[in-house]
């Protein structure tokens, strides 16, 4: 089989190429632009392409896609959100995901997020590299015996709920489907109840219609004054103009975001040598309690050893012809 991996870096092209020796079959091409429309025409004469979180993967792309041959999406990784399903579904495009990779990277750094925050590491680390060893502005507030609020508590949000539990915190949760793993260690709330008590709020759920801008002014009012807001998840749960307007009346303690919702020409690229376009990110880079990474939670040695595993796995079972339970599809 041959498949062309759009947006790809260094890194990407390592793991995969170390994992490849266990599948002769497979013969791949690695390209640094990303899919989209104006992109789906190189994946002539393959027989599958592999996309990431940031590919545009709709309507036209996928008829040009199905127009040369294209039998099968790889995404490696969790999110589809940017997959146009009904149409992949219409032309018979089979699109297969890598659900869990590793839930305990995205946590631990969702963690290191809430912690800089609340502590001000990052501006610590600014003060003593200039020989400013005071201790103003960077007092915080102890997590343990605080309570922890954790939105969606699939794979990714029950390891947070593990490592808050761990801190000592007493951990909420809200999800439409309960977690029998978590009984003993969260309670399950309504979201109302779960901003209004929660001292951390860590966001942990796909993207949806129902999610989308999940965290507006509406529910920024319920949150406690001084709360931290944490969000590995997806940009959108958020509507950034409702965050910005609650940071600047001293609703939040801290923000750290992973994700942001005009993340897309940002994420992966260096631009530290231009202008960036847009003020809402540069209005978010402006606040000193909001910390800021590249999408970044997701990167550790054992989640792109485990992505491109989980991908080659996914082209067996395409091959094979077995149901898979990395499917996605269009009821999903």
């Amino acid at each position: 089989m041959k498949i062309l991996f759009y947006d790809t870096k260094v890194y990407d092209q390592e793991s995969f190429t170390s994992e490849l020796e266990a599948y002769p079959d497979v013969e791949v091409k690695f390209l640094k632009t990303d899919l989209t429309r104006n992109t789906a025409e190189l994946s002539h004469g393959y027989d599958a392409v592999c996309a990431f979180v940031n590919s545009d993967i709709g309507t036209r792309t996928v008829e040009i896609l199905h127009e040369n041959g294209i039998r099968l999406i790889l995404m490696r990784c969790a999110g589809f959100n940017n997959v146009d399903l009904k149409t992949v579904e219409k032309y018979g495009i089979r699109i297969l995901r890598v659900p869990g990779y590793s839930p305990e990277a995205v946590a631990e750094h969702a963690m290191g997020l809430a912690l800089t925050v609340n502590r001000r590491l990052h501006k610590s680390y600014i003060k003593v590299r200039e020989n400013d060893f005071s201790l103003g502005s960077l007092m915080g507030f102890n997590f343990h015996g605080k309570t922890a609020g954790i939105v969606g508590t699939g794979k990714i949000g029950a390891a947070m709920v593990r490592i808050c539990h761990g801190f000592g915190m007493k951990v909420l949760a809200y999800d439409v489907y309960k977690n029998p793993d978590l009984q003993e260690i969260a309670e399950y709330v309504s979201l109302e109840e779960l901003l209004s008590q929660s001292d951390l709020i860590s966001l942990h759920c796909p993207l949806t219609e129902d999610t989308r801008h999940l965290i507006n002014r509406e529910t920024i009012r319920k949150m406690k004054d001084g709360v931290i807001l944490v969000n590995t998840s997806r940009g959108a749960l958020v509507k950034t103009e409702a965050l910005i307007e609650g940071i600047r009346a001293h609703k939040f303690f801290g923000v750290g975001l992973d994700v942001y919702e005009e993340e897309t020409p940002n994420v992966f690229e260096d631009r530290s040598d231009e202008i960036l376009e847009h003020s809402v990110t540069a209005r978010l880079l402006s606040f000193p309690n909001v910390m800021i990474t590249s999408h970044q939670g997701f990167f550790t040695r054992e989640a792109l050893s485990a992505i491109a595993r989980t991908t080659l796995e996914n082209v067996r079972a395409f091959e094979s012809g077995e149901p898979s339970p990395n499917d996605v599809t269009a009821g999903m």
